[in-house]
């Protein structure tokens, strides 16, 4: 089995920085600001031939009962459970503080073990608090600087011993997992879904806008199939983003629906399909990621028949460009509805990846072409001499043409829908680009 390890420490010690350092990419939301970090961050590290999970928590604080930092804090301390090793940071710059001492003692009374790592040791600024650390009874502190990659040479020893076999590959490749993002407007129950899904309660809810900062991924099988799971920071109108962790966390969130291959955008049954519950629709098309509309809140809709119809009307007159887009009605808290979530999501995966044969598509346009023909430019017949797919993810065609510039914009959305509808690839962005066709008579 894999070890595990989880980064612990007050804010702003460097945990996010260390956690970024020890996956090799900026994974973790970083800001000076304290608390940016509210849900664990689960990341593939490497250090050196050491391979290990390693969890990114929360900054532990004391807060009240019932409070978001004490929700907060309970998912820290989860995440210290389902751990083999902790690492307990503290910034040697600082010194120790109350706080540092609290959560020392917290964690000498726990069952994992602990190594502890005093960062921010560039140059001599740390020294001090570093012979201080000594003081919380947890060992002789490993002195590193996330920021700037010093000493993980030492922080390796002290993991090494914790790895059953370090040096070894993982036995047969794994599996490549279905890369899900949920995304939405805030407040719409992504979390929720997200929690409702994994069966267990993964990431922060609550009454509270914006609980969700950073794009937070799990592994997780559905059916014996891998799936990274990713909850993501609801995304406002870009004028209402004005916060610098705002845009930090909506930078997160683009960057899931990028590395995405299918995108659940979540809406509110309640409030109908709102304009920026479209642009994010139309951002997730132009980005070529397939999409699943999964309308949460749906017992408390009253008329469910007109609600449906509306639905349906607004999405066939706002985004023909996703005809057949899978919309799966549901409800996050009670789980009404949710079985048919992630058929919905393979389905559309399938669509997504699906290739089709060259002569097939050829014999496709030749019947197209007799039923419609294209437009006559200049007193002549446009001729569309050959079609191939070109690529997948999303499909994309390659349409030859006698005047690729002059055929209409009309003529090349009605070629597009035919695809979608004669080759079942509803709601997947489809491209196609058009091109000029050899004269086999010229010279």
């Amino acid at each position: 089995m894999a070890l595990t390890v989880a980064i612990i420490g007050r804010p702003n010690v460097g945990k996010s920085t260390l956690f970024n350092r020890l996956v090799g990419q900026r994974l973790a939301l970083v800001d000076d600001t304290p608390g940016v970090t509210r849900d664990r961050r689960e990341g593939e590290a490497a250090l050196g031939d050491l391979r290990f999970r390693v969890i990114d928590t929360a900054g532990l604080d004391e807060a009240e009962p019932g409070s978001l930092g004490a929700r907060t804090q309970e998912q820290t301390a989860r995440a210290l459970a389902g751990a083999d090793v902790a690492l307990f940071l503290i910034d040697a710059r600082a010194g120790l503080t109350p706080l540092d001492r609290h959560f020392a003692d917290w964690l000498r009374r726990g069952k994992v073990p602990v190594v502890l790592v005093a960062n921010k040791v560039e140059g001599r600024a740390g020294g001090n608090g570093r012979f201080e650390a000594y003081a919380l009874g947890l060992g002789e502190p490993i002195a590193i600087s996330a920021e700037h990659g010093e000493g993980m040479a030492e922080l390796y020893a002290a993991l090494a011993p914790f790895a059953e076999a370090p040096a070894a590959e993982a036995a047969g490749e794994r599996e490549r997992p279905l890369q899900l993002a949920v995304i939405g407007r805030p407040n719409v129950g992504k979390s929720t879904l997200v929690n409702r899904l994994l069966g267990e309660e993964r990431v922060l809810t609550g009454p509270e806008a914006g609980i969700t900062r950073d794009a937070i991924a799990t592994l997780w099988h559905w059916r014996g199939r891998a799936v990274r799971l990713i909850d993501t920071a609801g995304l406002r109108r870009r004028p209402k983003v004005e916060e610098k962790l705002e845009k930090l966390s909506v930078a997160d969130t683009l960057r899931a629906v990028r590395f995405a291959e299918v995108v659940v955008l979540v809406v509110d049954a309640t409030q109908g399909i709102e304009k920026q519950d479209l642009a994010i629709a139309e951002m997730v098309e132009e980005e070529g990621r397939a999409l699943v509309l999964a309308v949460n809140k749906w017992d408390a809709v009253e008329d469910k028949q007109a609600a449906l119809r509306r639905l349906r009307d607004r999405l066939e007159t706002s985004l023909p460009q996703l005809q057949g887009l899978r919309l799966v009605t549901l409800s996050a808290l009670s789980g009404a509805g949710l079985a048919k979530l992630m058929p919905a999501v393979i389905e559309t995966h399938e669509a997504w990846n699906r290739r089709i044969p060259t002569p097939r598509l050829n014999r496709w346009l030749a019947h197209v072409q007799e039923r419609h023909p294209p437009p006559l430019v200049s007193g002549r017949r446009l001729k569309l001499r050959y079609m191939a797919q070109a690529n997948i993810r999303p499909p994309t065609f390659a349409l030859f043409a006698s005047k690729p510039g002059e055929l209409p914009e009309t003529y090349r959305r009605y070629l597009v829908n035919l695809l979608r509808e004669d080759f079942d690839l509803p709601g997947v962005p489809i491209r196609m680009m058009l091109r000029k066709g050899k004269n086999p008579y010229a010279g």
